[in-house]
C-alpha cells in the first residue's frame, strides 16, 4: 500500500499542468524566456542542420567564389581591351529598358510597403542598387560633356540619398525581424550585428547544452 502511494505521488509530480495567462504574467522575464526556448526546442530541427541544405550551400559557395575569380580576370581584360570611345547601336533601348526596370522596382517597393509584406526588404535593396547603378552610368557616360553637371546634381541630391535611405530602411527591417524572432524564442538582450547572425536568425544551440541554458524550467504539479 505504501509503495502504491509513493508511486502515485511520483506520477502526480510528473504530470504537466496547463499554464494560463495569469500564471505566465506572474513569471519573471527570465523564466518566460527559458520556457520559450524549451518550447522552441521541441519544434522541427533547425533548417541549417538539413544535409540537403548544407550541400546546396556548399554548391552556391563554390559558384560565388568561382564567379569572383572569373569576374576579377574579366575586369582586367576589359581594362586593357576596351576602347575609350564607342558608338552604341541600341542606346535608346538600353536606357529605356533600364529606367523601366527602375520603375518596376519602385512600384514593387511601394506595393510591398503598402501591404506590409516581407518582400519589402528585397525590393528596398534592389531599388537602392539600381539607383546607384543609374548614378554611376550617368556620371561616367556624361563625363566631359555639358550634361555632366546635371548628372552630378541628380546623383548627389536625388539618386544616392534615396538609395542610402532605402539601405537604412532595409537594415532596420532586418533587425526588427531578428528582434521579433529572438523574442519568440525567448532570447533576451539586444540584437547583435547582422554580420554575426546565422542565416536564419540566432545561431542554433549546441546539442550538449545544459538543461538550464536551454530553458530547463520545471513545470509540474507539486501536490
Amino acid at each position: 500500500m505504501g509503495n502504491r502511494r509513493r508511486l502515485l505521488r511520483k506520477r502526480s509530480k510528473r504530470e504537466a499542468v496547463v499554464l494560463d495567462e495569469a500564471e505566465l504574467r506572474r513569471m519573471s522575464p527570465a523564466e518566460r524566456a527559458r520556457l520559450a526556448r524549451a518550447l522552441a526546442a521541441l519544434d522541427e530541427p533547425h533548417p541549417l542542420k538539413d544535409p540537403r541544405f548544407r550541400r546546396s550551400m556548399r554548391l552556391w559557395l563554390a559558384l560565388t567564389v568561382g564567379g569572383c575569380l572569373l569576374l576579377a580576370a574579366w575586369i582586367g581584360v576589359l581594362a586593357v581591351t576596351l576602347p575609350r570611345n564607342f558608338t552604341s547601336g541600341a542606346w535608346r533601348g538600353a536606357w529605356v529598358g533600364f529606367d523601366a526596370a527602375l520603375l518596376a522596382a519602385f512600384a514593387a517597393t511601394a506595393w510591398a510597403s503598402w501591404r506590409r509584406r516581407q518582400p519589402l526588404i528585397v525590393c528596398l535593396i534592389v531599388t537602392a542598387t539600381l539607383l546607384c547603378c543609374d548614378a554611376w552610368f550617368d556620371l561616367t557616360l556624361d563625363w566631359g560633356t555639358q550634361a555632366f553637371v546635371w548628372s552630378l546634381m541628380s546623383a548627389v541630391f536625388a539618386e544616392l540619398p534615396v538609395a542610402v535611405l532605402m539601405i537604412i530602411a532595409a537594415r532596420r527591417l532586418l533587425r526588427l525581424t531578428v528582434q521579433v524572432t529572438m523574442a519568440r524564442e525567448g532570447e533576451l538582450g539586444p540584437v547583435p550585428p547582422l554580420w554575426r547572425l546565422a542565416l536564419f536568425g540566432p545561431a542554433p544551440r549546441p546539442n550538449n547544452e545544459t538543461s538550464h541554458d536551454r530553458g530547463g524550467l520545471c513545470v509540474g504539479n507539486d501536490s
